[in-house]
């Protein structure tokens, strides 16, 4: 049954995309049906955002590029309207520290050098690991932008990783072989509860697994350790989550979280037919307890 005859929610996209949406258009059909009208809008358009019961964090691409003014915008329009997922979430997720917490509470991740902005001896750090290939990274960025493959001893490597540590803080991980012989997992949950999966495969001789780096998508069905670590790690999330992402690669044979996605993830869902509607249905579901709290 709809939730209700005119119920209108905001699907939140971005205004500068490296890549078209692909999937939203599919939630925004499976929401018709059951009576719910989505718009969706760039998060910082000049919008009355109190107007909405519900305002879903789906496709902001740009936000890593303005982290405080998205981050800004998020705690207010949750002052006035229910946001999914919610702020803290949010919060937590934007800066990739989250896989540090995670690694302190015995979730598996992969190894990781932390570095913080203004730091003058991440070389002499990054040596000391006994790494030999790695992978640099912005601790603030999406779709593997920023992202470097080199040897640690190059000269290029360090010459990458001072830039991003002037810039901002930065990871370094050991370079995961795994990948390119059988790419990583990522698994789908909507309320908690596991969707999908999809397996996502790197071009030859690339690491990184996004299509606009000519990476694949391939149906995966999840191991059960997976699916445990997966339910493990979104049980720590400062709250509940509607949507989340699990992405997993193979690190000594085991599987190990690579990123944890809570923000704007690809939630792949034309790879299950029934995708698209078990995230609307968790929708109305959010709508439904809103309303309910609102009249008691």
């Amino acid at each position: 049954m709809p939730a209700t005859a005119s119920a209108r929610i905001a699907l939140v996209t971005g205004a500068e995309m490296a890549k078209p949406d692909p999937e939203t258009h599919l939630l925004v059909a499976a929401l018709a049906p059951l009576g719910i009208e989505a718009v969706v809008l760039p998060w910082d358009a000049p919008e009355d955002w109190a107007g909405y019961p519900l305002v879903l964090v789906r496709t902001p691409w740009d936000y890593f590029r303005r982290l405080p003014e998205f981050l800004a915008w998020a705690r207010r329009v949750s002052t006035l309207t229910q946001l999914v997922n919610p702020y803290r979430d949010l919060e937590w997720n934007s800066h990739k520290s989250y896989l540090r917490q995670l690694a302190k509470r015995g979730i598996p991740t992969v190894p990781t050098l932390w570095l913080e902005r203004g730091c003058r001896n991440g070389r002499e750090r990054l040596q000391q690991t006994g790494w030999d290939e790695v992978v640099v990274k912005p601790a603030v960025s999406i779709g593997a932008i920023g992202a470097l493959r080199a040897r640690a001893a190059d000269t290029g490597c360090a010459v990458h990783l001072q830039a991003l540590v002037d810039a901002g803080d930065v990871l370094v991980q050991p370079y995961v072989a795994s990948v390119a012989m059988t790419g990583e997992a990522s698994l789908v949950f909507f309320d908690g509860r596991y969707s999908h999966a999809v397996r996502k495969q790197p071009k030859e001789g690339d690491f990184r697994v996004q299509d606009m780096y000519g990476g694949t998508v391939h149906a995966y069905s999840p191991g059960q350790d997976q699916l445990d670590i997966a339910v493990a790690a979104l049980a720590l999330t400062p709250e509940p989550t509607t949507y989340a992402r699990v992405d997993l690669v193979q690190v000594d044979g085991k599987p190990a979280i690579m990123e944890l996605e809570l923000i704007e993830p690809e939630l792949f869902l034309a790879a299950s037919p029934a995708a698209a509607l078990r995230l609307a249905e968790a929708l109305q579901d959010r709508l439904r307890l809103s309303r309910s709290a609102h009249t008691q």
